[in-house]
């Protein structure tokens, strides 16, 4: 009996290269994939014969975090492992009060990911070990997330292009999907290192995140 697995990506060239890890192994079968967390929870409805479920984090309509608390609570049979680009404390924290099993990174290479989806669904906890030394510290000394943030003003556009820059992609994938040239994006990201008083992609990421701009 293959797992059965649905993902949630709302980027198509991350999804690829999920798919992709994925297809290294014939006990892995993926019945669906969504783009968003609204997406996910209609495809469930369709259907919810799906053991585990990937989790990007930042999508529209629905983000990753939303969408697991509500799965937890319509499909509790359901494991759900985050994949993201994202290992900020505030992330993991909130994800695992949603009721996430596990959290990846990206970066995990195929065997990893395939171990931890095998993990998860035995009942363990999927994480990178530095994943897991965070949850251990977060856990210890629970933070506080809802203190005021810097007053920060970014374009809807900025933002679009600051979420792709946050999911590693190049100026050229975020031009193509934008429909913008590169030289545009390049404008637009030196607007946003000059509004957030930062210097490089990932500070721009960081203090966009820890703001919730994305």
């Amino acid at each position: 009996m293959k797992i059965k697995l649905g993902i949630a990506e709302d980027n198509s060239f991350l999804l690829k290269a999920i798919l992709e890890k994925l297809a290294f192994f014939p006990d892995l079968e993926v019945k669906f994939h969504a783009a968003n967390g609204l997406d996910l929870l209609e495809k469930l409805e369709e259907d919810s014969n799906v053991e585990l479920i990937l989790m990007d984090i930042e999508m529209p309509k629905m983000d990753g975090i939303k969408a697991v608390e509500e799965v937890s609570k319509r499909y509790p049979q359901i494991k759900t492992i985050m994949l993201t680009v994202f290992d900020n404390d505030e992330h993991i924290f909130r994800a695992i009060q949603a009721g996430a099993d596990g959290y990846f990174l990206k970066e995990v290479s195929p065997p990893d990911l395939h171990q931890g989806i095998l993990d998860t669904l035995e009942g363990g906890a999927a994480m990178t070990p530095s994943i897991a030394l965070k949850t251990l510290k977060l856990l210890r000394n629970p933070p506080n997330f809802d203190k005021p943030k810097e007053d920060i003003s970014l374009t809807k556009r900025e933002i679009e292009i600051l979420e792709q820059t946050a999911k590693g992609l190049s100026y050229n994938q975020i031009g193509e999907n934008l429909f913008i040239s590169p030289k545009t994006v390049r404008k637009h990201i030196e607007n946003i290192y000059n509004k957030l008083q930062v210097h490089n992609k990932m500070e721009a990421v960081q203090k966009a995140v820890k703001n919730r701009i994305i």
